[in-house]
């Protein structure tokens, strides 16, 4: 079972048990997370692709990091123009490791699309009824 969700401005494929690192999410370490943009969900069976998420589905996680990344130089040049910008810069990251994938709201969705019984032939019994007691 896995699901791909939408966080930070990017997809994540995530599967139970994985650790992932995501952009920075606020929250201190060990806090719950519930990521409800799920854009793709798969049971193993079936396939369910959202437009532009699935109904029903939420993954579960919880934090195991608040960190930085390794650093990255940023150095500007020009040649012979005695042109030299040196900077530095760590991404911010959330460690988060995914608890569960609840689909609960999936399969009752696939129940809503189909269309309930009309109510009319129960109340044309009533009416019956009354025209019968008459």
């Amino acid at each position: 079972m896995y699901a791909v969700v939408h966080t930070g401005g990017k997809q994540y494929k995530v599967q139970e048990g994985e650790v992932l690192r995501f952009e920075k999410i606020p929250g201190e370490v060990g806090s719950a997370v519930t990521f409800d943009r799920v854009l793709m969900f798969s049971d193993g069976k079936e396939v369910s692709v959202g437009q532009p998420v699935v109904d029903g589905v939420s993954v579960e996680a919880h934090i195991v990091e608040q960190g930085k990344a390794k650093k990255i130089l940023v150095f500007k040049y020009k040649r012979r123009k005695r042109y030299r910008r040196k900077q530095g810069h760590r991404q911010q990251f959330t460690a988060v490791k995914i608890d569960s994938i609840k689909a609960g709201g999936a399969a009752a969705g696939k129940n809503a699309d189909a269309q309930p019984e009309p109510a009319q032939p129960a109340d044309k019994d009533k009416k019956d009824a009354a025209v019968k007691s008459e």
